[in-house]
């Protein structure tokens, strides 16, 4: 039986530069992702908005940080939805920054390992968002969600603790063309792949991404999608208050969901850094649906696989 879309909406816009995340889930809603998920045949449900616990006082030693007891209790609230939800169906996280990362690979990391499973995440991104407490310049907390989630040093006392986290060799990141120093160090000592926008231009997405995918079937792994906004080219996803040129082109992105599709592998997706306020008309909101429906199977024209035999001429 198909497992039922469990959507919930996170207005969080704290750990961004700019406001306007916030208003990110009433854009997906109003662009029609229920309607879409429907047509597919999934049973949707939606949730309403994720609402953070009470935040508490903390204070960090980098004065840079900013919100870091309204990004915690954010995280507390997430990593919960996300464990119970991924028992019942398949969570989508219309976001908001990409902070609620932070607590959602850390949830669905405790839900694969209840299952024994391995968990893997495919992080689509101009950004590996790989940033410490401590490495952090700019304090805008949307730049730590995978060092936390893969259990980089600095976060205890302040984030809550992770119990299971993601293997960084677990963690394939697509698109990335933004990263700072500190990040680059980092990233140089960890198994994480990376497949910056170069790789891409001399590779082709497809293979590179079957070849993750591949090792995520090959143990019969879980996968978790985050698709950041700014993962694509701004001249087609306007609507980002962290653009950076030269991203993925709409054949490139759509080409991805459908690989993931055709994969089986995926069971659940975060949307994020959608800022409706610097939007085209729902431009960005419109596309980000349309590529949350391709990898949740709608296609333009089905493609059987086929049996490639070789045929001799005649003589």
């Amino acid at each position: 039986m198909q497992k039922p879309c469990i959507l919930f909406g996170v207005p969080v816009q704290d750990g961004a530069g700019r406001m306007g995340c916030d208003m990110g889930p009433s854009a997906f809603r109003t662009a029609g992702l229920i309607t879409e998920l429907s047509g597919l045949g999934y049973n949707v449900e939606d949730r309403g908005n994720i609402v953070p616990t009470p935040p508490r006082e903390l204070s960090h030693p980098n004065s840079a940080i900013r919100a870091l007891p309204e990004i915690v209790a954010w995280t507390e609230a997430i990593a919960e939805a996300a464990y119970r939800a991924s028992g019942e169906g398949i969570p989508i996280f219309m976001g908001g920054d990409h902070s609620l990362s932070a607590g959602s690979m850390t949830g669905l990391a405790r839900r694969a390992a209840t299952e024994g499973r391995e968990f893997f995440v495919l992080w689509l991104d101009s950004h590996p968002d790989f940033h410490t407490l401590e490495t952090t310049t700019s304090g805008n907390l949307h730049g730590v969600p995978m060092a936390y989630a893969t259990g980089r040093d600095g976060f205890s006392g302040y984030f809550p603790n992770v119990d299971v986290p993601v293997k960084p060799e677990n963690v394939c990141m697509m698109g990335i063309r933004s990263v700072d120093p500190a990040e680059r160090t980092a990233l140089a000592t960890t198994g994480v792949t990376v497949h910056d926008m170069r790789s891409i231009d001399e590779n082709g997405v497809g293979p590179l991404l079957d070849g993750f995918l591949k090792r995520v079937a090959a143990v019969d792994g879980i996968l978790h999608v985050s698709l950041d906004v700014d993962f694509l080219d701004p001249g087609i996803a306007p609507g980002v208050g962290t653009s950076v040129p030269g991203g993925a082109t709409f054949r490139e992105a759509h080409l991805i969901m459908e690989m993931l599709h055709d994969s089986g592998l995926v069971r659940s997706l975060d949307l994020v850094e959608l800022n409706p306020f610097l939007d085209e008309r729902g431009r960005t909101a419109l596309l980000m649906v349309d590529l949350a429906s391709s990898l949740m199977g709608r296609r333009v024209l089905d493609r059987p696989t086929q049996s490639y035999r070789h045929t001799p001429k005649a003589p």
